[in-house]
């Protein structure tokens, strides 16, 4: 080889070490802001607005869905002035909606741009200048990747003149609070209002301030808001994709299609299906034409609908802009739904019958009497009236299901429950001859009725279980709430047998077919829940589950019980009590330490090799690679016996002690939280900034790329190649103790 080559190899080596990480720290959303207007009256209010541009294949989660689900939610945190209030929460425009299949709920989400409005109301005179401290993540389905974000946002300057206000609201919704579902645990240290020889006449901001992802490439942050963008918000506010309107469109049609489903099975009620024969009557055997006949029944079809739908709409306009989260996140409306479902339940099993007042059935009943198109409306009405006993618990369900996601969705609901419930009134009425065919009244509606019972209580645990693990109460953990499930599938399958009766049910003389099959399908679903009592993951239940903890059960010689022997010994070994062991977990009951510094004492004393693992609550691929590539065999007994494991989230709000706080030398920030920590410690040593993220280190070497005992990997679904990258690292911290004498 010339020498020139020789000479070129160590600069092309070079080029190649240094290129991975200087790739590696990745901004897939760019955030610009801007204000609705410059100029304002006092009490007047004004839109802070947020646009995002979004890299090709990566999406941002947005505002508006469960914090509780998993992935982050985009948040603000606003410092406090008495200049000026937040007016409500911010609303995600033209967000694309999925049912997220890891963390088992619907989430939403933008792609390409994103953009996201928070109402303020001004206060005071002067010029406003109001900053914000926001947190985001950004994922990509192409290899799971996600990238966690912050970013320091100004909105303004904002002109505002007239005589100073009082704030309006409640102080809930003053500046400093987090206006979205999670609130971070580190205080906003900007100002709200910019002095005033800082105003420029400039309505979007110029610049962000850098952020952990732009600080080490100023310049693939593009100029903030241009000026079209910053001038036109409200087009940009009416004008979702269609792709976004589809996508929400497509998970509101399948709830819809739930409902329709409910309806259906409303009308297989002793309250309601004795009704149709009844109700058809009334339009064959009275004096009007056949085509008058015909559009009496319409309008009782469509009178069922619009009953219905109004109850929705009150609904939706009674939960308001902050009524689906504060359902999802709050103590007090799941447990009302908890109490609401057990009565319902406990109703159609028999226990006492929920009616509505003899005096308002009367009077309605009264009014249909009258005749005419009136009297069609009223006799709609003393239906939904006169069935709410079984009718009742059902609307009850499809609003208790709808009011943890959109506003619209219980008028959805209703839409489609009410249209399933008016469909064979409406077509007996037009069709008599059809009724011929219906099977007859008998013990088999109240059949049909006791296991709607059963399912309300199941549901019910659901809400409980909310509550519960919103709060830490420990009150139903997920070996319990399997416990009465599996004890209420069991009951409804020897209910189904005829192994017992309940309150109005007849005698059963002998068994049906479809009986069976339902107690088949009772059973069936009893024996799918008993192995998730002792570790089984249940995926197909898993967004009703509470999460998968340790076990209170145990089968002697099973993979759990296998797998806890060994982990209970290795916790009792390990150097000290784990920091934070309270609220995070190991999976697989790997023992291990959630503190990088612990686990290079721990490593220090007993010789070995850390496995750091860089990971986060809302990872979908560190669940995934958690779930499979972990749980294999060869990996756990390298984790538990060949490494000393530590487990940094990033995203985790843990306040630190106040000693803790530090100012970062790689973004000149203060990390005041375990997971900004964490993050930290992954961007200055390591150059990334993507979970997961796996690295094997000399717990005596600086924890940074220059010392990790093999390259350090991300997603790797292939258990064998992880196999292989632990063993490159042991192998290498082996040959190094082993020249160092230790």
């Amino acid at each position: 080889m010339p020498r020139s080559k020789f000479l070129l190899l160590p600069l092309v080596l070079l080029l190649l070490a240094f290129w991975p990480a200087a790739a590696q720290i990745l901004t897939p959303t760019k955030l610009s802001s801007a204000v609705s207007k410059s100029a304002a009256k006092v009490g007047e209010e004004v839109e802070l607005i947020v646009n995002a541009r979004i890299d090709d294949k990566w999406h941002l989660y947005a505002t508006n869905f469960d914090p509780d689900l998993g992935p982050t939610v985009f948040t603000f945190t606003f410092a406090k002035s008495p200049a000026y209030e937040l007016v409500g929460k911010p609303q995600s425009i033209g967000t694309k909606k999925k049912f997220d299949e890891v963390f088992k709920g619907d989430v939403t989400y933008f792609e390409r741009t994103g953009l996201i409005k928070q109402r303020i109301r001004v206060l005071q005179p002067g010029t406003l200048t109001i900053k914000a401290e926001t947190e985001f993540q950004t994922c990509t389905d192409v290899d799971g990747r996600c990238i966690p974000g912050e970013e320091s946002l100004s909105f303004g300057p904002i002109e505002v003149t007239g005589k100073a206000a009082a704030p309006a609201s409640a102080p809930s919704g003053s500046p400093g609070a987090s206006v979205t579902p999670v609130a971070p645990t580190t205080p906003a240290t900007a100002t709200a209002v910019a002095p005033a020889d800082t105003a420029t006449s400039a309505t979007a901001s110029a610049a962000p301030a850098a952020t952990p992802d732009t600080a080490a490439n100023p310049t693939a942050v593009a100029p903030a808001t241009t000026a079209a963008s910053a001038a036109t918000p409200a087009v940009a506010a009416t004008a979702p994709t269609a792709a976004a309107t589809d996508t929400s469109a497509g998970g509101l049609w399948s709830f819809a299609l739930a409902a329709f489903m409910f309806g259906l099975s409303a009308l297989l009620t002793p309250c309601v299906f004795p009704l149709i024969p009844m109700t058809v009557s009334f339009f064959t055997s009275g004096n009007d034409s056949r085509p008058r006949g015909i559009l009496k029944a319409f309008v009782y079809g469509l009178s069922i609908i619009g009953i219905y739908v109004l109850v929705g709409v009150v609904v939706a306009a009674l939960l308001g802009e902050d009524g689906p989260n504060l359902i999802a996140t709050h103590w007090l409306p799941n447990l009302i739904f908890f109490a609401v479902f057990m009565v319902f339940g406990l109703s159609f099993l028999g226990l006492f019958e929920i009616t509505l007042p003899h005096g308002m059935v009367n009077k309605i009943d009264a009014q249909a009497d009258k005749g005419g198109w009136g009297g069609v409306f009223f006799m709609a009405l003393t239906l939904v009236v006169v069935s709410f006993s079984c009718t009742g618990p059902i609307v009850a369900t499809i609003l208790g299901l709808a009011s943890r996601g959109e506003r619209l969705q219980p008028v959805i609901g209703m839409l489609g429950f009410s249209l399933a419930f008016a469909l064979p009134f409406t077509l007996f009425a037009i069709f008599p001859a059809w009724l011929k065919s219906l099977p007859r009244s008998g013990g088999w509606l109240n059949t049909v009725k006791v296991v709607m019972g059963f399912v309300e209580l199941m549901l019910a645990l659901k809400f409980l279980s909310m509550a519960d693990l919103a709060y830490h109460w420990n009150l139903l953990p997920r070996d319990i709430y399997l416990v009465l499930w599996i004890a209420l599938s069991g009951l409804l399958g020897f209910y189904l047998l005829g192994r017992f009766k309940l309150s109005h049910d007849s005698d059963l003389t002998h068994l049906s077919v479809g009986r069976l099959l339902m107690a088949v399908l009772a059973f069936s679903f009893m024996t799918y829940l008993v192995p998730g009592l002792f570790g089984a993951p249940l995926p197909l239940l898993a967004g009703y589950l509470p999460p998968q903890s340790r076990n209170d059960f145990t089968l002697a010689g099973g993979e759990t019980a296998a797998a806890a022997v060994p982990a209970t010994t290795a916790a009792n070994a390990l150097c000290e009590a784990p920091r934070h062991a309270e609220f995070l977990e190991l999976p697989h009951g790997l023992p291990g330490y959630f503190d990088l510094e612990q686990a290079r004492r721990c490593a220090r004393a007993e010789n070995k090799p850390i496995f750091i693992d860089f990971t986060g609550h809302a990872c979908v691929n560190c669940r995934k690679m958690e779930a499979t590539v972990w749980k294999d065999p060869r990996v756990l007994k390298r984790l538990r016996e060949d490494f000393v494991v530590v487990a940094l989230y990033v995203d985790d709000k843990t306040e630190l002690p106040q000693k803790e706080h530090y100012v970062s030398a790689y973004d000149g920030k203060t990390k005041a939280t375990l997971g900004k920590k964490n993050a930290d410690i992954q961007l200055t040593g390591f150059n990334v900034n993507a979970q997961p993220y796996y690295v094997l280190l000399d717990p005596n070497a600086n924890p940074d790329l220059a010392h990790t005992l093999a390259p350090p990997i991300g997603y790797e679904p292939d258990a064998t190649a992880f196999v292989q990258f632990l063993d490159a690292g042991l192998a290498r911290f082996r040959q190094q103790a082993a020249l160092a004498g230790r």
